[in-house]
């Protein structure tokens, strides 16, 4: 199953014309398309799905969010085991 998991944007780039942030989930990070959502800056949370964020949400959705699935037990399947990516 995938889900849209609630991330904060920690730092932004272009590369090659395209906007991609580096987004947290709780202590693991992932290089994230921000073409969808133009307005989105750092320290903005976003819900992401398949490397593409695809709408902001405000930091309390965005926690409650983020607990809920790690209650579930969805989050270690979605982010994967690993602490970071290169």
């Amino acid at each position: 199953m995938c889900l849209a998991i609630p991330g904060k944007i920690v730092s932004i780039e272009e590369e090659t014309g395209i906007r991609i942030g580096r987004v947290e989930f709780g202590g693991i990070s992932r290089a994230t398309c921000l073409d969808l959502v133009p307005e989105a800056s750092i320290g903005d949370y976003v819900l992401v799905h398949v490397g593409f964020a695809l709408s902001c949400v405000d930091r309390e959705e965005a926690e409650r969010t983020y607990k809920a699935l790690e209650a579930m037990g969805l989050l270690r399947d979605e982010l994967g085991t690993d602490a970071e990516d290169p």
